[in-house]
Parts: C-alpha cells; sequence; structure tokens
C-alpha cells in the first residue's frame, strides 16, 4: 500500500504538503497542488479511510436504512439502494446499507456511534416510530417515503396519491364502472406503510368524484393467495371489470387465473399495474401501468442530502409525478349483458 510519505517523496515536496492538498485545509499554488494530484494518480494513493474521518470528523458515509421484509417486493428496493449507492459515490461519500427491521434502535445507533455523517431511510409509515428522534438530532437526513406528518423532514417520494388518482381516471374514461384494488400484503397495511396507504386514499377519492365503486383487497401474492382473493372479488362484486394492482407477485397470477375464468383481458376485463416497467413489459399480457421511478428517486434523496451535509439544503417534500403508460391490458368496458 502506497503511504503519504511515499507520495511527498515523489512528488518532491514534505508529507504535511501533501496532507494539506488532501484536506484542503490550507491554500497551496497550483503548480504545486497539480505536482502533488499527478504523483497521487502514477502511485494509486488512497487516503485512510480511518485517519482521515478523524483529521476531519467526517466518515464520508451515508447511512441507509432499507428493511428488508418479506411482505414487500425486494427488486424495487434495490434498485433505489443501488441508485443511491451510486449516485452517492459520485459526491466521494460511500454507503452504509442497514437492513435490519430496528426501527429507533437503528437511528439512535447512527447518531451516537458516527458511524455516518447523514442517513436516508426507506419503507416509511405514516406514524413513523423513527421520526421524533430524526427531528431531535442534527444529523442530516431525507426520506424516501412520507410519514403523516412531514413538518421538519425533507422527503423524496412518487405522489402515490396522485398515482392511485391516475389509475381510477384511466379506467373511468374508458366506461369502466366496478373496479377492485388488489393491494399489498395485509401486513403492510396493518403497519400502516405510507405508499400503500396513499395509493389507495388518492383512488378512492378520485372514485367517489368520478362515480367508481372500488372494492379494495390485500393480497399475499402467489397464485394460492390470489385465487382466494379474486373469488372473493367476484362473489362480492360479479360486475367488476376493472383492476388495479399495487402488487408486484399478484401480477402473473392475477392474469393466469382470469384465462383460466374466460376473461379476456382487455376484452372483459382491464387491468392496470403500479410496479416498474419491466414487470410491465414482461407480463404475459404487457400491462398498462404507472411506472415506480426508483431511480430517480434514490438520485433526488441523494442530492438533497448533500444539499443539507453542504449547509444549503431545506426541509420540503418532493413528489414526483406519476406517468401511466397504456399498453395492451386495458380497453373498453364491456357492454352490460
Amino acid at each position: 500500500m502506497v503511504t503519504l510519505a511515499e507520495v511527498a517523496q515523489h512528488a518532491g515536496v514534505s508529507a504535511s504538503t501533501v496532507s494539506y492538498v488532501l484536506s484542503g485545509k490550507r491554500s497551496i499554488s497550483v503548480t504545486t497542488r497539480q505536482r502533488v494530484e499527478r504523483s497521487i494518480q502514477e502511485l494509486g494513493y488512497h487516503p485512510n479511510a480511518g485517519a482521515r474521518a478523524l483529521a476531519s470528523n467526517r466518515s464520508n458515509i451515508i447511512a441507509l436504512m432499507v428493511p428488508l421484509r418479506t411482505d414487500m417486493y425486494v427488486p424495487v428496493m434495490m434498485e433505489i439502494a443501488i441508485a443511491v449507492a451510486t449516485n452517492a459515490r459520485t459526491h466521494g461519500y460511500d454507503v452504509l446499507l442497514l437492513t435490519g427491521e430496528e426501527g429507533p434502535d437503528a437511528v439512535r445507533r447512527v447518531t451516537g456511534s458516527g458511524l455516518a455523517d447523514a442517513m436516508i431511510l426507506m419503507d416509511v409509515e405514516l406514524d413513523d416510530e423513527r421520526m421524533p428522534l430524526l427531528r431531535a438530532t442534527d444529523q442530516p437526513s431525507v426520506l424516501i417515503g412520507l410519514p403523516a406528518d412531514t413538518t421538519g423532514l425533507t422527503c423524496v417520494d412518487l405522489d402515490f396519491g396522485a398515482t392511485g388518482a391516475l389509475c381510477a381516471e384511466h379506467l373511468a374514461l374508458l366506461g369502466h364502472r366496478d373496479i377492485a384494488v388488489i393491494g399489498e400484503a395485509p401486513a403492510v397495511y396493518e403497519r400502516h406503510t405510507g405508499f400503500a396507504e396513499r395509493t389507495l386514499d388518492g383512488l378512492r377519492a378520485r372514485s367517489r368524484e368520478l362515480g367508481l365503486r372500488v372494492l379494495h383487497r390485500p393480497c399475499e401474492g402467489g397464485y394460492d393467495a390470489m385465487a382466494l382473493t379474486l373469488a372473493r372479488v367476484f362473489d362480492e362484486r360479479p360486475g367488476t371489470t376493472g383492476f388495479v394492482v399495487q402488487n408486484e407477485s399478484a401480477v402473473e397470477p392475477l392474469l393466469a387465473l382470469l384465462r383460466q375464468k374466460g376473461r379476456a383481458v382487455p376484452e372483459d376485463v382491464s387491468v392496470i399495474a403500479i410496479c416498474p416497467d419491466q414487470v410491465a413489459t414482461q407480463a404475459s399480457v404487457r400491462l398498462t401501468s404507472v411506472a415506480i421511478p426508483a431511480q430517480d428517486m434514490g438520485r433526488q434523496a441523494v442530492e438533497h442530502l448533500i444539499a443539507k451535509l453542504e449547509g444549503r439544503g431545506k426541509d420540503e417534500v418532493v413528489l414526483l409525478a406519476p406517468e401511466l403508460t397504456v399498453r395492451a391490458s386495458t380497453g373498453p368496458a364491456p357492454a352490460a349483458p
């Protein structure tokens, strides 16, 4: 491993000069700085992270709290996490991934130990127990998600309320009047997870305005669970012709079961999914969908966090506008018999 002293010898300067070039704590002439930087590059020198942290009181690490629960669609969570890590690196930060379901304890551990300079939190609940701790600390943080009360917080998320409304509008324009929402697993609603609750609220509110009847049924996902859920839907509302699916694991089972029941998509039943484009385009029927902008959410969260770390950020809520892409799974409601 190349040492700072070796860089100094190669550049023909003192070790302290190399240190000042790295830290920026003192003004160094352009010629000397360039000579030192050339030596650093040629020798492949990397400053010791521990020593740098002690000298600057900074770890150059961002803690990303992303509980990996079995009832959540992990690929979306990890796509956001990768976007956070990639964008953080462009600003000189590494990411510490915290995947346990620790709640407030994880926040205390990060703020009390100096593990990281700042935090990004995912899987946000409406009444999230981590929020009081975030408001009480000086450590910068950004949420990917919205709690019920956003006072004193910076939040980035898809506008899930508008997403639900957009789905209702699309089905209403096609003449559908009875629609069913196939939601996330029951535990997601029991925790009052923000994105699921806000989607449902937005869809219900717009449906009332448009005269639609809405039936919401949570679903564990998978073929057997979807079979039971679909049977309940048609037992309670035999005239259901529109489905909104916010559960990636339920998409393909739903399409297969509709085929088994002789209900063609989109001739007899229309289906909209709230999911990544990859899920929508690779389904057995190319799905009309509202995409989850995972990469944009991760990028914007990092940009707002860096602004806070540099003293130029402010508390704000950033909602990304939903975009609905029409594909082969939605069409005019069938004529009444």
